[in-house]
């Protein structure tokens, strides 16, 4: 059995691979075995799928078979996992709080460990990896922030071991990473711009506001404040 074999039955079997496992890597460079794989997977009705700013591969249906595969119904609900409504705004919330600052980190090669340091020559550097930029979430200000419209505790639980089981997360006692397909089969290009310009983008116009407000504010001098206080010390001793 040749390795576009090999790869294409691991990919089916386990559902994401990823990008350090060495069939994958050759894959990712040999436009050969690249191109059989695709070729194998296309026989399928599936096709590879993977993202620059993500550390794992998988597949997924191509257009052509969603119709018959999925029917209608699947499709109009933008959803094939049968997820709940709550959980398909829980898995959102999750990609907000995850995808977008590990995303700018990337673009920005912004590092963890060098973040809020300035760098004369960002593009110079390599992508930074998925793991080492992507941020945590705590369970517990998860749950203070949005438990009560993701039907608080109970459904919440139920909905990460949902998440969890499909991959799109990761469990780490009090803390939700990043799972192995949360940034390959959401759409980026899709999702970023309605929940930036959309869900956001209110929030995002405060937020810009108040910091515009606050470098327009005059600086106060150290010489001035106790003076005022001086003055006030005084016209309470005439009263």
């Amino acid at each position: 059995m040749d390795d576009a074999a090999l790869l294409t039955a691991e990919l089916l079997t386990r559902r994401w691979l990823p990008r350090s496992h060495p069939r994958v890597k050759r894959a990712l460079v040999d436009a050969e075995l690249f191109a059989q794989v695709e070729q194998r997977l296309g026989q399928c009705g599936l096709r590879w799928m993977d993202s620059i700013y993500a550390d794992h591969v998988s597949v997924a249906l191509l257009p052509a078979a969603q119709n018959t595969v999925m029917g209608e119904a699947g499709l109009n609900g933008n959803n094939n996992l049968d997820l709940p409504r709550d959980a398909q705004a829980l898995l959102i919330v999750l990609w907000a709080l995850i995808v977008l600052p590990k995303r700018e980190r990337q673009t920005s090669r912004v590092e963890e460990a060098d973040a809020g340091q300035n760098d004369f020559f960002p593009g110079a550097k390599p992508l930074p990896q998925a793991a080492s930029v992507s941020p945590l979430v705590s369970y517990k200000a998860l749950l203070e922030d949005y438990g009560a419209q993701l039907g608080k505790k109970l459904r919440l639980d139920t909905n990460l071991k949902l998440l969890e089981r499909h991959g799109f997360i990761v469990r780490r006692q009090d803390e939700i990473a990043e799972g192995p397909l949360l940034d390959v089969l959401l759409d980026y290009d899709v999702l970023a711009p309605r929940i930036l310009d959309g869900a956001l983008a209110d929030v995002l116009a405060r937020e810009r506001v108040a910091q515009q407000s606050e470098s327009n504010r005059p600086p106060v001098l150290a010489s001035q404040a106790p003076a005022a206080i001086n003055t006030e010390a005084t016209a309470a001793q005439e009263d």
